[in-house]
């Protein structure tokens, strides 16, 4: 499976591209929310030469875009509107943010600092399994 990762924290990012790695997906890696946003303007244009991804897991506080509104995006481009999408915060969110976030196209908020390797696995896989049946 192939993931888009998004996260402007280096070692964060790595250390979620490598643990896709070991779980046997092949990540996409960005270091911006803008990154992100410049790959899926070429998804939509038809100009991408990368696969598409099957999954996005997104910092949700990131420069020039944030997670949350990459995620609103992904949900209306046809090519990757069925993917599943968890965001991932260090800040706490309030009922109305967490509701707003999730209504507008996340399916998960996960909090840093992040679950050891095998439950961020079990939550991961269990959002990609629930997608898939959706």
């Amino acid at each position: 499976m192939i993931w888009m990762i998004a996260e402007d924290e280096a070692d964060i990012r790595n250390l979620v591209a490598m643990m896709a790695q070991a779980w046997g997906h092949q990540p996409i890696a960005f270091a911006t929310g803008g990154e992100a946003w410049d790959f899926l303007d070429q998804v939509e244009a038809g100009t991408n030469s990368q696969p598409l991804p099957e999954f996005a897991l997104m910092d949700i506080r990131m420069p020039r875009h944030t997670g949350d509104e990459i995620a609103h995006r992904i949900r209306t481009i046809p090519a990757l509107q069925h993917i599943p999408v968890v965001l991932m915060t260090a800040f706490s969110l309030d009922d109305e943010q967490r509701a707003g976030m999730l209504t507008n196209g996340a399916d998960r908020i996960i909090k840093k600092p992040l679950p050891d390797f095998m439950e961020l696995k079990a939550i991961l896989d269990k959002v990609i399994e629930e997608k898939a049946k959706a």
